[in-house]
């Protein structure tokens, strides 16, 4: 309670910084409820509450019959989604927005099926409904959202809850349904820019065309008599099985920006768009520290490299690394890649001090990011791409004059515990290691480029000497326990580093001056041996990560 009163007098006897650094707010409550049995079991109370009122609404036959088949789909749904999905069924707000959307597409179906068959409206006929129905809302917002395999979750389940709405199964609206879906999904497995969720939406709707003319929802069409057709009704209905897809399409661009901030996801579309290199940010680190900017630039070249090999997020990966090491502008001369000639400030400093300098870019990082209100996932990131290592340079030159006090102390006569222990937890970052699949890779990466600026005259074995002794390393200092890469990934990751550097630290021939001969070409430039190992590999990067 006081604690701001012992604050203070620490800070008056020069003990303590009067700088308070940002927090995330994070409430107490709100981490309860998102991992509360009682709430989840709410939002499936409610959805099942959603599903009573559409079946029980409107005249149809046997609705308690086809309300008992709808719990018995949304239990086969809790339990598929409990087995196939245990990190989304252990989170509240993704249950809500699964079950969410899908209750919004099911009550849209309803509505227009209504509309459609009351006759109020000369223009919707019965045989409309049909044409008009979202088939697709939920699998694109989901397989956006939250990937591929939520997107044929929905497909699925919205398609049999959709086809007991009016009474009996109804066979073409359940068909339509699924092969609707399942487009929308196979469309959108990597969307990257809002225009292909309008090319998805096209091919929904060419889909939804097919199969209307199939179960006979546009027509009746005279194969045999052309002219006996009303080719314009005709026409009308397949605009709108065609409008169908595109106007979902263009809901579900819209919807995708309020959900992602509702839920707190960030998709691919929202990753592109943060890769902005005109970022403030970015921008400062441009002027104030141009060696942090242009190894920020090769760390993402290399992540987004590996993350492309083994099927992590790469736009991620490269987004995070350009922001990563955003902590150095606060004392950017502190860092080799932004030191001067002339001097290395370390010289003048204790490694204590100089290592307490060099830890703290984590959390000067985390501050910066929170004061520019960046992405959670770029502020864990910064946060874990250290994990909890040792700063080794420092802590092998601590030794070094630990053991020089020792030897000076013999000859004083001083007694061995005048003379503080080095501790090696001292040098350690306060971490936490890497968590994600992502953040591991941009961790390596960080760790492989800072090593590859030491190497000199690089070759292909030196680099991937290099490659693979610092992820061992990592691996045998248990930095990457908490992130579910694999040793068969790793061995990707380390193929794909080797090949990315060894493109970008490739020498180049010397250009003659003019009125120069052109010198001869040196022997060993066309071993056998080196040339083999600069082979593009069989999983070679794409060109913008070499």
């Amino acid at each position: 309670m006081f604690d701001f009163l012992k604050r203070g007098r620490l800070i008056r006897r020069g003990l303590a910084s009067r700088k308070i650094r940002r927090r995330r707010a994070r409430s107490e409550l709100a981490r309860n409820l998102e991992y509360a049995p009682y709430m989840k079991a709410l939002i499936f109370v409610v959805f099942a509450g959603g599903l009573a009122f559409l079946v029980f609404s409107g005249q149809q036959p046997e609705p308690t019959k086809n309300f008992v088949i709808a719990l018995l789909v949304l239990a086969t749904a809790i339990t598929q989604l409990w087995i196939n999905q245990p990190k989304t069924f252990s989170q509240s707000s993704r249950i809500l927005l699964v079950f969410g959307v899908i209750l919004a597409q099911l009550t849209v179906t309803k509505l227009l099926l209504v509309i459609c068959s009351s006759g109020n409206y000369q223009f919707l006929k019965p045989e409309m409904g049909g044409l008009i129905t979202p088939y697709a809302f939920a699998p694109l917002v989901l397989s956006v959202l939250l990937g591929r395999h939520h997107g044929l979750y929905a497909a699925f389940f919205v398609s049999l809850w959709s086809s007991i709405l009016f009474g009996p199964i109804d066979a073409p609206l359940l068909v339509t349904s699924l092969i609707s879906g399942f487009t929308a999904v196979s469309l959108t497995l990597q969307v990257r820019r809002r225009s292909k969720l309008i090319r998805a939406g096209i091919g929904v709707g060419l889909a939804i065309w097919l199969l209307s003319l199939t179960f006979g929802l546009i027509g009746p069409i005279n194969w045999l008599f052309p002219t006996a057709n009303d080719w314009g009704m005709i026409g009308l209905q397949s605009a709108l099985a065609v409008g169908n897809g595109i106007l979902t399409a263009t809901l579900v661009g819209g919807a995708l920006p309020i959900l992602e901030q509702l839920f707190q996801i960030t998709t691919d579309i929202s990753w592109l768009e943060a890769s902005d290199l005109n970022h403030p940010l970015l921008r400062r680190m441009t002027i104030e520290a141009p060696g942090t900017y242009h190894h920020s630039l090769v760390v993402a070249n290399l992540a987004e490299a590996a993350a492309e090999a083994i099927g992590a997020n790469a736009t991620l990966c490269r987004v995070c690394s350009y922001f990563h090491d955003v902590g150095k502008l606060v004392k950017p001369e502190y860092f080799t890649e932004n030191m001067s000639f002339e001097r290395n400030p370390h010289d003048d400093l204790a490694p204590t001090m100089s290592v307490l300098i060099i830890i703290a870019h984590v959390k000067e990082g985390v501050d910066l990011a929170l004061k520019y209100k960046l992405n959670q996932r770029i502020i864990d990131i910064i946060q874990e791409h250290h994990g909890t290592s040792v700063v080794r340079y420092f802590y092998q030159r601590a030794l070094q004059q630990h053991e020089d006090a020792r030897a000076g102390g013999k000859i004083m006569k001083l007694r061995e515990d005048d003379i503080p222990d080095v501790r090696e937890e001292s040098f350690r970052y306060s971490g936490p290691k890497p968590q994600t699949k992502e953040s591991a890779i941009v961790s390596l990466a960080d760790t492989v480029e800072s090593a590859s600026r030491s190497l000199e005259k690089p070759t292909p074995q030196k680099i991937e000497s290099l490659v693979n002794e610092l992820i061992e390393e990592r691996i045998t200092d248990r930095q990457l326990d908490d992130c579910d890469l694999t040793l068969g990934e790793l061995k990707i990751i380390a193929e794909r580093f080797r090949f990315t550097l060894l493109m970008m630290l490739h020498s180049r021939i010397a250009y003659p001056k003019h009125g120069q001969k052109t010198p001869k070409p040196r022997e060993d430039t066309l071993r056998p041996d080196v040339m083999a190992a600069t082979r593009r590999p069989p999983t070679a990067p794409p060109v913008s990560a070499a």
